[in-house]
């Protein structure tokens, strides 16, 4: 098939790469001139880093270079993500600095797709089904501030995160870093170096994790493995979980706890006054953050200040120079004021009427095992499963797709998946408080996904590497056959079997069945084994 891919970041390279070796004609399209997403050189801002170490956020078949730091910043992972598409020779696919202005569903079953190119040209071409891998940090939300026209006629500045590009922009500027999260405290770091002041907004303290525990332990060991996943509770608990969550109820607390006691004790955050409320058993309720490099010894210092529990209630100028009054009436000098303050989802290129069906009456995202949309025949998402093993999980979604477009793959019928939807999507509001990306987001339970997907296409790694995975972390190597597998089974498929183009629905009304599942059936999935 013909098949159009929206992002060249981690996601919409992967599935690439899948569906391209599946024998699928790929076109990949993204607005930025180079690849990467949220790492492209025009998003990058000083200070970024990945979240998990190398080996963890990597691609199965395709290792990060030796030579990288454990926690790669911005251009190394662009220049490991452009050396992966050379790699697998994906640079002919790629439509880079081009636009996708709409994609709409056609009464034939395919999806007609217009764009703009570099030199503004429109083109619209016919592809037999669209993949969406735009990205969870798509764009950047940035608060509207009351009083912006007059402090930016008085020479402030507001700009997002990913459009500071250049710790420069701060020199000798009263700088307000607006957010708590990783991205606040990561560009806070640069900016403190060379601003007149660093003031850092945080609304709400979130729990932050040392990379090393104890100054010796990575933090990987005790959070990135299965057991330290299954310190938090899944909606259905299995094998040992259910030892953890029930008689062994009192240990799993206090283990993971113990992680927030030696983090308040390492980081100094007592003597900071910046302990968060709660536990550390709250940490997904938030925002499960690594600690920044430099940035609590910056506080220390005195180079940055953290407002916590207060925003800005309002820009303004004072004798003539841009300000910021905060929510306690404290007003403080703000030439330049970065809001690290999350991104939106959006997916503005398809029709209303797609938009309707694709999201709840609260805006989030309806997608069966975070891949497929509920009634929409031939289209389906990737990336939108943000997670600690982003690679690993985007790869294996790819896998679940390329299986769907063989005919392979046998989904329940719509309700059925809906109704697991729905109850996936209420256990996460209670799980994250709400903190789940309007449905994008599965950490902490980034594995139980992973063997959700696998399960789905009968694959598994080796029971006792998965076993090992429970007390060391997870290695995305160890899944390095499984496209092979999964690729010499679809080879066999009969041309007859595999998902073909077929009328769609009228946009609102019921569909039978789904896009890749046969119509009517129901799931032959069974359960993942626990290692």
């Amino acid at each position: 098939m013909r098949i159009a891919i929206i992002g060249a970041g981690v996601a919409g390279l992967v599935t690439a790469k899948v569906l391209t070796q599946a024998g699928h004609r790929t076109d990949v399209f993204d607005k930025t001139p180079d690849v990467g997403g949220v790492w492209s050189r025009t998003r990058r801002y000083p200070g970024v880093t990945t979240q998990s170490p190398k080996a963890q956020y990597s691609f199965s078949d395709f290792p990060m270079p030796a030579g990288f730091p454990e926690w790669p910043d911005g251009a190394q992972i662009q220049s490991y993500l452009a050396d992966y598409t050379a790699h697998f020779g994906l640079e002919a696919v790629l439509r880079l600095s081009t636009e996708v202005l709409s994609a709409r569903p056609t009464a034939d079953g395919t999806w007609s797709v217009e764009y703009r190119d570099s030199a503004g040209t429109h083109t619209t071409e016919t592809y037999d089904r669209l993949v969406v891998a735009n990205g969870v940090f798509c764009e950047p939300a940035v608060p509207k501030f009351d009083g912006l026209a007059e402090f930016t006629a008085a020479g402030g500045q507001v700009c997002a995160g990913t459009e500071f590009h250049d710790a420069e922009q701060a020199r000798d500027r009263n700088v307000l870093v607006v957010g708590y999260g990783k991205s606040a405290c990561d560009v806070a770091v640069p900016i403190s170096a060379v601003a007149a002041s660093t003031d850092v907004i945080a609304r709400q303290l979130l729990w932050k994790v040392p990379r090393k525990v104890g100054g010796r332990l990575n933090f990987k060991m005790l959070l990135l493995t299965r057991l330290g996943e299954g310190l938090f509770r899944y909606i259905r608990p299995r094998g040992f979980e259910r030892f953890l969550h029930g008689p062994g109820n009192g240990l799993r607390r206090r283990m993971i706890n113990s992680i927030g006691t030696v983090s308040i004790r390492q980081l100094g955050l007592k003597r900071l006054d910046l302990v968060p409320q709660g536990t550390m058993e709250d940490i997904v309720r938030g925002a499960i953050g690594l600690a920044t490099e430099g940035f609590f010894e910056a506080v220390t210092a005195g180079a940055i200040t953290v407002r916590r529990d207060r925003t800005i209630e309002r820009l303004l100028v004072v004798d003539g120079k841009p300000s910021a009054r905060l929510s306690d009436g404290t007003v403080l000098p703000a030439d330049l004021v970065v809001c690290a303050t999350g991104f939106t989802q959006g997916v503005p290129f398809l029709p209303e009427k797609v938009q309707e069906q694709l999201l709840d009456e609260r805006g989030n995202f309806m997608l069966y095992r975070q891949i497929l949309p509920l009634g929409i025949p031939g289209l389906y998402f990737n990336g939108y499963n943000s997670s600690f093993f982003s690679p690993l999980n985007a790869e294996i979604a790819a896998l679940w797709i390329a299986a769907g477009l063989a005919g392979a793959l046998t989904t329940p019928d719509t309700e059925t998946m809906r109704d697991a939807v729905v109850e996936q999507l209420a256990f996460m509001d209670i799980a994250t408080d709400t903190h789940h990306c309007r449905g994008t987001k599965i950490i902490p339970f980034s594995m139980h996904n992973a063997d959700e997907v696998l399960s789905d296409l009968d694959l598994d790694i080796n029971p006792l590497i998965r076993a090992a995975h429970w007390l060391g972390p997870v290695d995305p190597a160890a899944y390095r056959r499984l496209t092979p597998a999964l690729l010499k089974r679809l080879a066999s498929v009969e041309p007859g079997d595999r998902d073909l183009p077929r009328p769609l629905p009228v946009p609102g009304s019921p569909a039978p069945g789904s896009g890749p599942g046969s119509p009517g059936r129901e799931s032959l999935t069974k359960s993942p084994s626990q290692g």
